[in-house]
């Protein structure tokens, strides 16, 4: 049996190579790849009985690689995240073992392997399953903020938040029930922190959630006022250049 293993993390690559040999004594790891780039320069021009795909490389998702270069051999999926997430795409030829990697799961998916698609012919990933799951697993937004409140440490969820504004050189949570919190990082830190389908940055000030939106006013030049919800400011402004984004985010 003829392997490839892709993975950006050296010890994982190790362990799971010292596993397969320990289990499959005549099984021979081709190579050892780290990135979505090299392992779709190395598919074009070789070949393989069964390949390890670390499902986040440095590079990008493994994904990646299936819409590059024609993939002929089973595959199965090495990944840190939650076995609920992963389910999602696990069809056909496609098996999946989270990190850190137990042997009797490695064993299992060898023995599937083994049985279904040893000496016969290529397999075809599902790509419109393979494509739910990049989307799934591209971005993965931070969900809570942590603040400090006198001597003690909270957590804030991100969907129990109104909006973000700054004041002063510092950033400010505000929660739906109108509690204002400092957090440790820019308006702009935060605005590639959150998901952009709840979230829109209206001016340099004010980054909000749909939710904290009472009204939206046309205003002078070409502008709108945005009355939020929990804040008698009257400087919540859509500037002109984000007029046209802001409303197309309105109507997604």
């Amino acid at each position: 049996m003829k392997v490839l293993i892709v993975e950006d993390e050296s010890m994982a690559a190790k362990r799971l190579s010292a596993l397969l040999k320990k289990m499959e004594p005549t099984v021979e790891i081709l190579d050892q790849l780290d990135s979505v780039k090299t392992a779709v320069k190395w598919l074009k021009v070789n070949e393989s009985d069964l390949l390890f795909f670390d499902i986040q490389l440095a590079d990008g998702l493994s994904f990646e690689i299936l819409n590059q270069v024609s993939v002929k051999a089973p595959i199965i999926f090495t990944t840190a995240f939650d076995e609920y997430a992963i389910r999602a795409f696990k069809v056909n030829s496609i098996d999946y073992l989270l990190k850190p990697i137990d042997p009797k799961e490695l064993e299992m998916a060898l023995a599937k392997f083994h049985k279904n698609f040893e000496d016969k012919s290529p397999v075809v990933p599902n790509m419109h399953m393979l494509q739910e799951a990049m989307k799934m697993l591209s971005r993965q937004y931070k969900e809570r903020f942590v603040v400090k409140v006198g001597e003690h440490i909270h957590t804030l969820a991100v969907k129990d938040t109104a909006y973000f504004f700054s004041q002063e050189k510092a950033t400010y949570l505000v929660t739906e029930g109108g509690k204002r919190y400092i957090i440790d990082f820019t308006l702009e830190e935060v605005e590639g922190l959150v998901d952009p389908d709840e979230f829109f940055r209206i001016s340099r000030k004010y980054l909000v959630s749909m939710r904290a939106i009472k009204d939206i006013i046309t205003y002078s030049n070409s502008r709108l006022r945005i009355m939020l919800r929990q804040a008698d400011d009257m400087d919540a402004i859509v500037s002109r250049e984000r007029v046209q984004d802001f409303k197309k985010w309105l109507d997604r």
